[in-house]
């Protein structure tokens, strides 16, 4: 069985956790915090150097990082991964996208807010950035969605379910989402998607 280290409360362990849910695949969860330091315990650092959830752990043993890594490993074959050449280039340009574009002023703005220990760098400077940042991707994505129902198209991908993660919070952080009606849209068809988890959801 696949086992998944994470931590319930981020959005980049939520992603693979969400696609799990969607395939009905089953996985053991063993959450590993990385607030309060066992991400950086000598055990958990021999299976993953860089220190960080989430961590997939194959059948075999084998191991695999990078949230969205997880996306295509696990949406491989499905109907979230897109057969066509192009299509498929579109959903790793979201990923990249989300990993660029979005999550570095999004997720870091929700971990601002809602993590007391990371009070001291919500500075009036960085707040500003990662709103100004922020508001930027989100119109990307609007303006996508104001043309087709899912990012890549007319059905959900990997593309979605890495979008999704963080945005689906994004007024926890401070983003005003009525300025993007498109994306309001969309998060309530990724929701309405079959099999669909809400982010404490850690496996059956």
């Amino acid at each position: 069985m696949l086992t998944l280290y994470s931590q319930p409360d981020s959005g980049n362990c939520y992603k693979p956790r969400l696609l799990l849910g969607k395939l009905g695949r089953p996985f053991r969860h063993v959450t590993v915090s990385s607030v309060n330091g066992e991400t950086r315990t000598a055990g958990f650092l021999a299976k993953n150097p860089n220190g960080k959830v989430p961590l997939l752990e194959l059948d075999d043993g084998q191991l695999l990082a990078e949230s969205n890594a997880m996306l295509l490993y696990l949406g491989e074959g499905t109907r979230f991964v897109p057969e066509d050449a192009y299509q498929r280039a579109l959903t790793y340009q979201w990923l990249f996208f989300e990993q660029y574009s979005h999550e570095p002023f999004i997720a870091v703005r929700r971990a601002l807010t809602i993590y007391p220990e990371r009070a001291g760098e919500a500075t009036p400077e960085k707040m500003a950035a990662t709103l100004l940042g922020g508001n930027k991707a989100l119109q990307v994505m609007d303006t996508q969605l104001a043309q087709t129902p899912f990012l890549v198209g007319d059905w959900l991908t990997v593309a979605d379910i890495a979008l999704f993660a963080y945005t689906q919070d994004a007024a926890i952080a401070g983003f005003e989402m009525r300025q993007f009606p498109h994306v309001e849209d969309w998060l309530g068809r990724v929701r309405a998607d079959t099999g669909h988890v809400p982010m404490d959801w850690l496996g059956a």
